[in-house]
C-alpha cells in the first residue's frame, strides 16, 4: 500500500491531515503515533474507506482485502459472539439473516421461494456454508472457546470482547488488518497478550496506537504524527529518540535498549515543558 499527499478536513479551511505520505510493505507492521486529536484515526478510517480524503491518493495492488478491527466494543451487544464475528462479512451476513427469515414466514409464498433461491445460491457463492465453522475456528485459534461462542456480547468480558472483533477482522481472509487503539480499556497482560495475536497473524497490519513502548516492542515502523502532518518515520529506533518525545509529546523522557535490544521509555512527568 502506497499513501502520497493525503489530506482532509472535517471544516473547511481546517485541516486535520496535510499532505500525509508513506508506504507499507507486504507483511510489515506499521503503526501511526501521537497525541490524542493529531489524526491517527481519521487516517484510518480514509484507509479503511470510512471516510473520503480532501485530496492525495491511496494505491493498493488488486485484490488486496482489508479489514478493520472495531474500536466499539458497545456496537455488537444484540449478537451473539460467533454472529459477531461472521458480521465482518457484512453481505454474507445480511443475505443469510435474510434466507432465515423468508423460510421463517407462516406465508411462505412463490415470490418468496424465488428470492430464498437466488438467496441460497448467492449465500453458498459468498462460503456461507462454511461461515460458522470458518468463524469458530478464528475465534479458537485467538482463544477463544466453543463455550463462549453462543454467548451474548453484551454478557461477554471486555478481554474477550477483543478477541472477537479481532476475529471479525481476520474473517474472510484479509491482507491488510488495520487496528485503531487496540488496547484501550485492557490490562497490561491482555494487552501483551492481543499484540503478540497480531504479531503472529503474517499479515500486513497497519495500527494507531498510544503506547509508545508497545509500539516500540511490536512494529516494525513507525510514522509520527503531530498537527495532521507527518513528523518523523523510520524504525522505533530511529523515531522514539527523547528530542522526539519532548517534541511531540511535550514530556521529558529517558530512551534507552535493554541487552535484547528492546527500546523502553521511561516518562519523567515532574519535567513537564
Amino acid at each position: 500500500m502506497e499513501v502520497k499527499n493525503l489530506s482532509f478536513g472535517y471544516n473547511k479551511g481546517q485541516q486535520t491531515l496535510k499532505n500525509v505520505s508513506l508506504s507499507v510493505k507486504k507483511g510489515e507492521m506499521v503503526s501511526i503515533v501521537g497525541r490524542n486529536g493529531a489524526g491517527k484515526s481519521t487516517f484510518l478510517r480514509i484507509l479503511s474507506g470510512e471516510l473520503d480524503s480532501t485530496s492525495g491518493a491511496i494505491f493498493i495492488q488488486p485484490g488486496v482485502r482489508m479489514s478493520v478491527l472495531k474500536q466499539d466494543q458497545f456496537a455488537y451487544d444484540a449478537h451473539t459472539v460467533l454472529d459477531t464475528v461472521i458480521m465482518g462479512n457484512e453481505r454474507l451476513y445480511r443475505v443469510g439473516k435474510e434466507k432465515d427469515a423468508l423460510y421463517e414466514k407462516p406465508d411462505f409464498s412463490d415470490e418468496d421461494g424465488l428470492r430464498a433461491s437466488e438467496l441460497e445460491a448467492e449465500f453458498a457463492e459468498l462460503g456461507g456454508w462454511e461461515a460458522e465453522s470458518d468463524a469458530s475456528q478464528i475465534l479458537q485459534g485467538l482463544g477463544v472457546p466453543t463455550e463462549l461462542h453462543q454467548d451474548s456480547m453484551a454478557d461477554t468480558d471486555p478481554r474477550v470482547k477483543v478477541k472477537v472483533l479481532l476475529a471479525q477482522a481476520l474473517f474472510g481472509n484479509p491482507d491488510i488488518v488495520m487496528l485503531d487503539e487496540p488496547t484501550n480499556h485492557l490490562d497490561i497482560k491482555y494487552q501483551l497478550e492481543l499484540m503478540d495475536i497480531v504479531k503472529s497473524l503474517d499479515r500486513t497490519v497497519i495500527s494507531a496506537i498510544h503506547d509508545l513502548n508497545i509500539a516500540a516492542m511490536y512494529c516494525d515502523r513507525l510514522y509520527a504524527v503531530k498537527g495532521g502532518e507527518i513528523v518523523g518515520c523510520g524504525r522505533p529506533q530511529e523515531v522514539l529518540t527523547e528530542d522526539f518525545i519532548r517534541r511531540v509529546y511535550e514530556v521529558e523522557a529517558k530512551v534507552f535498549s535493554d541487552e535484547s535490544g528492546q527500546l523502553h521509555i521511561l516518562y519523567h512527568p515532574a519535567h513537564r515543558l
